[in-house]
């Protein structure tokens, strides 16, 4: 069964930083592409960065820059490395199984519980 856990998120100001993890069972890690997907109150769900399975990564207009997406193949972890958080990334955040089609991200599978973001002052 495939599991997908993320942790990392809580409260932080404008500017600051947070690191988000995201523990993976129940699947071969290595072999698939991934994502982190956000989605903010009342907005439907938003593709934020996925890093496929040969470690490239791709990054939305929104977070590139700021944002640092990562894999550890041998702990089965990825990671979302977030600075200079703005209030606008106010989000609970997803990691996905993902695909590429075209210049597009899809995402697939079960659904973690997901790790709460908010940046306010």
């Amino acid at each position: 069964e495939v599991q997908l856990v993320e942790s990392g998120g809580g409260w932080v100001q404008p500017g600051g930083s947070l690191r988000l993890s995201c523990a993976a069972s129940g699947f071969t890690f290595g072999n698939y592409d991934m994502s982190w997907v956000r989605q903010a109150p009342g907005k439907g769900p938003e593709w934020v960065s996925a890093i496929k399975s040969g470690g490239s990564t791709y990054y939305a207009d929104s977070v590139k820059g700021r944002f640092t997406i990562s894999r550890d193949n041998t702990n089965n972890i990825l990671s979302l490395q977030m600075d200079n958080l703005k209030p606008e990334d106010t989000a609970v955040y997803y990691c996905r199984l993902s695909l590429m089609s075209g210049s597009r991200w899809y995402d697939f599978g079960a659904w973690g519980p997901g790790t709460q973001v908010t940046v306010s002052s």
